[in-house]
């Protein structure tokens, strides 16, 4: 197939388009790019389904797309077990919940915004994240790579 892609170049990549849906967003309908927003709006029926669906749809088909194109999806198989998976996606609803937004929408549009809010929500993620991974890898002994 040809010699790989430089990760680097692969994630340069993603950021730009991630800052440009984020910027088409905001520009077409005046929205914020924020994944717990979206999702959460699709499931208590808001009015606007149709951009949350296509957002949606196309978060989906990015891995997809990749898979078709280098038989690869970029996403390596889980390192734990499905049981920490699903409490691990519980304590991110929590978080999205408690924190009013999640890394997208705080991380990349508030950020871009210079909320000071989302300079200190992102903060948090990224403080829980080291924590987090500190504690996994060196107080239970686990974690993967």
């Amino acid at each position: 197939m040809g010699e790989p892609v430089h990760p680097w170049i692969l994630s340069t990549l993603g950021g730009v388009l991630i800052g440009l849906s984020a910027v088409m967003l905001m520009g077409t309908l005046g929205r914020i790019a924020g994944i717990s927003g979206i999702a959460s709006g699709l499931l208590t029926g808001a009015s606007d389904r149709g951009w949350r669906v296509a957002f949606v749809l196309g978060l989906v088909a990015a891995p997809l797309l990749l898979l078709l194109l280098r038989g690869d999806a970029g996403i390596g198989a889980p390192q734990v077990g499905w049981p920490l998976m699903a409490v691990a996606g519980l304590l991110v609803g929590f978080g999205t919940r408690l924190g009013s937004g999640c890394t997208s929408g705080h991380g990349v549009c508030g950020m871009a915004r210079l909320s000071p809010r989302s300079l200190l929500a992102t903060l948090v993620f990224v403080l829980s994240g080291v924590v987090t991974v500190f504690v996994m890898r060196h107080l239970l002994g686990s974690g993967g790579a």
